[in-house]
């Protein structure tokens, strides 16, 4: 008998095992809320498939936010499509020598540590969709860092620059936040799809999650919200 299908008939979630975060609050693990960050378009300026360090160029403000956030406690995770290693653009030594240059400047440039990177390098199918478990808007890659890092999903949030993004966030358990960077031109709504909050800027993202969290010294962000803000 074949495995039952999501909502979307996109991924057998019995592969997921999204149960396994709520086991651990239940034998009394301390989790922590996190921000999963989409790479491209939101933490650092689109450049398509770019893996020279020479070309990065942080989004204006996320340094400061991601201090701001990491100092209230949030975990910090980036989750990030890479089909240009499976399209042979670039190899995995290449993203790794991005990735480390990435990360040393957010510690020097920030005072940041980013708790995990995560990556998927699948190609997407012929019709655009994940055709595994971790590309977004498949959720695996979040449900991953959770169990790794002991994460509570339901106090998390994923923000990205496309609706896929959001999608990954929802299917996780967790919020949706979109980064309107321009990364998003199709706009293919569904439920899952909906964002919780839109942003222009890192500053009002942050100041929207730090009012969730309950800082008593955050007022209320300017930002366009949609559906239910967590």
């Amino acid at each position: 008998m074949s495995p039952p299908l999501d909502p979307l008939g996109m991924l057998p979630v019995q592969d997921l095992d999204l149960a396994a975060p709520a086991a651990e609050r239940a034998r009394g693990a301390a989790l922590r809320p996190c921000l999963f960050i989409d790479k491209d378009g939101t933490l650092i300026e689109n450049v398509p498939y770019n893996v020279d360090p020479v070309q990065l160029r942080f989004m204006p403000g996320v340094g400061a936010a991601l201090a701001r956030l990491q100092s209230a406690g949030l975990a910090l995770v980036i989750a990030t499509n890479q089909s240009g290693i499976a399209r042979g653009y670039f190899s995995r030594a290449q993203f790794a020598q991005l990735q480390e240059a990435l990360l040393q400047r957010l510690r020097d440039e920030a005072g940041v540590a980013i708790d995990d990177l995560m990556l998927c390098p699948h190609e997407p199918d012929a019709l655009g969709r994940p055709a595994c478990l971790c590309r977004k808007p498949a959720p695996g890659m979040l449900v991953g860092a959770a169990r790794r890092l002991h994460l509570d999903l339901s106090r998390s949030w994923m923000v990205g620059d496309t609706l896929d993004d959001v999608e990954a966030g929802h299917r996780a358990g967790a919020g949706g936040l979109l980064f309107h960077s321009g990364g998003e031109t199709v706009w293919r709504r569904s439920p899952l799809r909906e964002p919780d909050a839109v942003f222009t800027d890192w500053d009002a993202l942050a100041t929207y999650l730090l009012a969730r969290l309950g800082d008593p010294t955050q007022g209320s962000p300017s930002c366009s919200t949609n559906g239910t803000a967590r």
